[in-house]
């Protein structure tokens, strides 16, 4: 018979437990509170001063609904340092761009008041900038509150160039690794997305002097090449080749152009 009275018992060692997501929020909170005082404010009153978890949660659903919580003057400073003369060049660009292409547009000053899709650019031009200093958490910050406000959810890491216009802004979607040239015109309601879960360099890299019409979606790391035409309400899974015009569910190519044609410039609709 075996004895159990003398058995020795193995002492298993007490494994560490995870601190909960609550927890994790407030110390990431109070850190981050320290590294970008302009969301110092907003941090302390969302976050770290809340005496729950439904209040965490409850501060800051409602201060989207109220778009941002920050220091006016505090946010003014961060643009406006932000705005080197290279992308002060940018903005410029896409002023004309618009005054030039859209015909709604009557003067410099209707764009740079009113225009959401230019709003939205430029705040991603600036986020972009921060997320390339590695301040990452500003420039995500600043791409959720100009999806809030203006409409375009832009990734701060894609690169855009200078000469853009998104005209209308609404339902525009670019990813993280979508690469955008110069002279370069998007519609509402464009997407610029990935195929799945992958991950890496997934998303489409649009060359210059492309127009993208309303509601097109192009997806995966494919090329459309310059001075092409997306028409609108076209699904593009596979590259397309320069000076040409693609449409279709799938897209095909249906035109090819003049080499003198810049679709981005004549805005021309048709097919």
């Amino acid at each position: 018979m075996p004895q159990f009275g003398n058995a020795i018992t193995e002492t298993i060692p007490a494994v560490a437990e995870e601190p909960s997501a609550w927890a994790a929020i407030r110390t990431e909170a109070a850190a981050l509170a320290v590294r970008e005082p302009v969301l110092r404010h907003l941090l302390q009153s969302q976050v770290i001063d809340a005496d729950s978890n439904a209040a965490i949660v409850a501060r800051v659903l409602a201060s989207r609904l109220s778009v941002a919580e920050v220091e006016t003057a505090a946010l003014i400073d961060l643009l406006a340092g932000t705005l080197t003369p290279d992308i002060l060049a940018s903005v410029e660009a896409d002023l004309m761009a618009v005054r030039q292409r859209d015909p709604a547009c009557t003067t410099y000053l209707h764009a740079l008041l009113n225009l959401k899709g230019f709003h939205a650019l430029q705040i991603h031009r600036i986020a972009h900038a921060l997320w390339n200093a590695g301040r990452v958490e500003m420039a995500s910050w600043l791409a959720n509150l100009a999806s809030l406000a203006f409409g375009p959810d832009i990734h701060p890491a894609a690169r855009i160039g200078s000469g853009i216009m998104l005209d209308h802004g609404s339902g525009i979607v670019i990813g993280e690794t979508a690469v955008i040239e110069d002279e370069v015109s998007i519609l509402q309601n464009v997407t610029l997305g990935g195929t799945g879960k992958e991950s890496g360099d997934r998303h489409p890299k649009i060359r210059r002097g492309v127009m993208i019409g309303a509601g097109a979606k192009i997806l995966g790391n494919i090329e459309i090449g310059a001075y092409s035409k997306v028409a609108a309400g076209s699904v593009v899974v596979k590259p397309v080749p320069a000076h040409c015009t693609v449409a279709g569910v799938p897209a095909e190519v249906v035109r090819i152009h003049r080499a003198d044609e810049i679709p981005a410039e004549t805005m021309d609709q048709n097919i």
